[in-house]
């Protein structure tokens, strides 16, 4: 009965493809934006990602974020939050120290000035002989832009108007990114419809649907947190306490060469299975994340060794789309895994 169950699960992989999402890896491109009746009906309704070009040529944040002393001086007394980390790997999966079990890692924050925060960025951007000892992202999330970046506000749109139209809400959040070559996000879903504008540089996306959920080998790892000592430049990895526990897709999908065969055996259903959808965002062009997509995302900084991008969160509607992706999740897969140990809770 479980083989049957299995089979019919691997099955709805092919055929969302087949009927819905196209059956190359590559993303739908359009030339311009969308009316907000063609953007609802053959995107957010049918939950399917899309790239939008000439959709922020008439920003003034698309020529004037290109210039350093625009930003720095807009933000010259700003404190932003800039999150660190030893190799770019924040909110991902690493090993605990002196073990071979995984953790779910959170980047060191600290508040500092705008000017000193970008410099820093771009810094480690400049180091391309390997990864940097400390690699800094300005990636706080949580409606950052209007909270900490506002002074920018009047070189962005506070909204995608044909967006907005069409699902019938103003965004909840709207988030500044700023990052280098060195900084990766791992897989993971939000349950927001994604407007991502990639202002300078560039942003490469892996993108898989909903119903891939067991592809991604999702487990709970305890979480932690980095700790960076100003003082030696060392980081240390610390444990929350309370443990608390983070369910995390346990799939990297750039292994390093050494790892590459041992990653394909442990996740063969993410390695064997239809390829992920892929595509890189160029300055100026916006994609359309849909709801609960899987997404892992790369950068490739411009010539001042910085990549920016701002994004648009609206809430997703709960509806019928988001019964049936809770009923997946709830479906018993048993996917060939050789987990690392993860840290059992204590029960005292």
């Amino acid at each position: 009965m479980s083989e049957e169950r299995n089979q019919q699960v691997e099955n709805l992989w092919q055929e969302v493809r087949e009927l819905s999402l196209g059956t190359t890896s590559q993303v739908e491109h359009l030339d311009s934006p969308p009316s907000p009746l063609q953007f609802l009906r053959n995107y957010v309704n049918p939950n399917k990602p899309c790239i939008i070009s000439n959709a922020i040529h008439h920003w003034g944040a698309f020529t004037s974020w290109t210039n350093d002393d625009h930003l720095t001086q807009t933000l010259s007394q700003t404190l932003v939050s800039l999150h660190l980390t030893p190799n770019g790997f924040a909110d991902s999966l690493t090993p605990l120290p002196s073990s071979s079990s995984l953790c779910f890692a959170s980047a060191h924050v600290e508040r500092l000035p705008f000017p000193q925060a970008l410099k820093q960025i771009t810094s480690t951007s400049e180091e391309n002989e390997g990864v940097p000892s400390i690699v800094a992202y300005a990636q706080e999330q949580n409606d950052c832009f209007r909270s900490e970046y506002s002074a920018l506000s009047e070189d962005v749109e506070c909204d995608i108007p044909w967006a907005s139209e069409a699902l019938g809400v103003l965004p909840d959040a709207v988030n500044l990114w700023i990052g280098n070559q060195h900084s990766q996000t791992s897989f993971h879903k939000d349950h927001y419809e994604n407007l991502y504008a990639v202002v300078t540089g560039e942003k490469h996306f892996l993108l898989l649907p909903p119903t891939d959920y067991h592809r991604l080998y999702i487990q709970s790892y305890p979480a932690a947190q980095y700790i960076l000592d100003k003082d030696t430049g060392e980081f240390t990895l610390e444990l929350e306490k309370p443990l608390r526990y983070v369910p995390w897709c346990s799939v990297n999908p750039y292994p390093h060469s050494a790892a590459k065969a041992q990653e394909m055996s442990r996740f063969p259903l993410y390695f064997n299975g239809p390829k992920p959808f892929e595509c890189t965002v160029k300055a100026g062009e916006i994609l359309y994340l849909p709801s609960m997509w899987f997404h892992h995302v790369r950068q490739i900084p411009d010539s001042k060794g910085r990549t920016i991008s701002i994004n648009y969160w609206y809430d997703m509607q709960y509806d019928m789309k988001y019964a049936y992706f809770n009923f997946l999740q709830s479906i018993r897969f048993q996917p060939s895994l050789d987990p690392t140990p993860l840290i059992k809770q204590n029960k005292d």
